[in-house]
């Protein structure tokens, strides 16, 4: 796996576990991560065809000029971004390992009135593949691994990012948090504007590490709306950066929609060990007991043993196993 912003990011809240803030180290089943053998992809993604990526943020825009969204507050504004897609042949991979594969290249269209309607007409007559990060995320490496799952998924529908003002940087934990929290106003707002629009297809929500937290949230206020129920293909959230206390009594309220729900977690994710410290000790749900979230009725992939990574916190992007249970929870979706 190349060097990227997020593998740096890693590290450094693995080194962050050993400055003296009192933080230490960094229904139905998945029963395991199998082994697979990785499918023929001849047409690749729809994305890697045509690399636009619908976003609708919540960050403070800074026009057409790098990096295009900040870490600011703003108004919803929803934009469609040029992604440079991964090389192909021996040249360009060697390329991607020293960019780590995808890139933005500018932002093509840009609105903040009426931005839900504008990112739901974006999207007519596709399934639409809703991306939302976690902690720690600029713009720029958010809407990079959005177009990293997609390519993997081989996505032929139109792949969307939701991005709230994560203020990028290791510190800034508590800001991060309110401010999922704050979006989430906007991403009810973009939810609502996907399920009232005839012509979109599966809504297919994958959520990581914090980005869950603003995704149970906005799930939670629309639970009692039976177009989310039936337009909602699947969630995944992976490594869930929320209280399992708190996961518990929202997954409940969810009715039929848990049902729909796969956990990807990992008892030694080093990241949520940290925040479980930040958090006086509560486990998050990233890496609870298997057997507590299955009896909430959602699936539950645990990845103990599977792939390498420093912090173990984002194997759904960077181990290709861990990719397929992604997949497998789109298919069983309708996806």
């Amino acid at each position: 796996m190349p060097v990227t912003r997020r593998a740096f990011s890693c590290r450094s809240l693995a080194l962050a576990a050993l400055l003296p803030l009192g933080l230490s180290a960094c229904a139905q089943s998945e029963a395991s991560v199998s082994p697979f053998s990785e499918p023929e992809r001849a047409d690749g993604s729809a994305l890697g065809r045509d690399p636009r990526l619908l976003v609708m943020t919540t960050r403070r825009s800074t026009g057409n000029v790098a990096p295009y969204f900040d870490t600011d507050r703003g108004r919803l504004t929803f934009a469609e971004a040029r992604l440079s897609p991964p090389g192909r042949g021996i040249a360009g991979r060697v390329s991607s390992a020293v960019s780590g594969d995808w890139a933005v290249l500018g932002i093509a269209r840009e609105t903040t009135d009426g931005a839900a309607g504008a990112f739901a007409a974006a999207a007519n007559g596709q399934d639409v593949l809703l991306y939302i990060h976690g902690f720690n995320e600029t713009f720029d490496t958010a809407a990079r691994s959005a177009g990293q799952l997609s390519h993997a998924l081989a996505f032929q529908g139109r792949t969307a990012l939701f991005t709230w003002p994560s203020g990028g940087r290791l510190f800034d934990y508590a800001y991060d948090r309110e401010s999922a929290l704050w979006s989430r106003d906007g991403f009810v707002q973009t939810l609502q504007a996907l399920i009232a629009n005839p012509t979109v297809g599966r809504i297919h929500i994958v959520a990581h590490s914090m980005g869950t937290f603003l995704t149970l949230e906005g799930l939670r206020e629309l639970r009692d709306s039976p177009e989310i129920q039936a337009r909602i293909g699947s969630v995944v959230l992976a490594s869930p950066d929320v209280d399992i206390d708190a996961f518990e009594q929202t997954v409940r309220k969810l009715g039929p929609l848990a049902h729909r729900m796969t956990v990807i977690i990992d008892p030694g994710d080093r990241a949520l060990a940290v925040s479980a410290r930040i958090a006086g000790g509560v486990a998050r749900a990233g890496s609870a007991d298997r057997t507590r979230l299955e009896a909430l009725g959602v699936r539950v992939a645990d990845t103990s043993g599977r792939g390498w990574s420093m912090l173990r916190h984002d194997l759904f992007l960077s181990n290709s196993e861990v990719t397929q249970v992604v997949r497998r929870a789109m298919e069983r979706g309708g996806g």
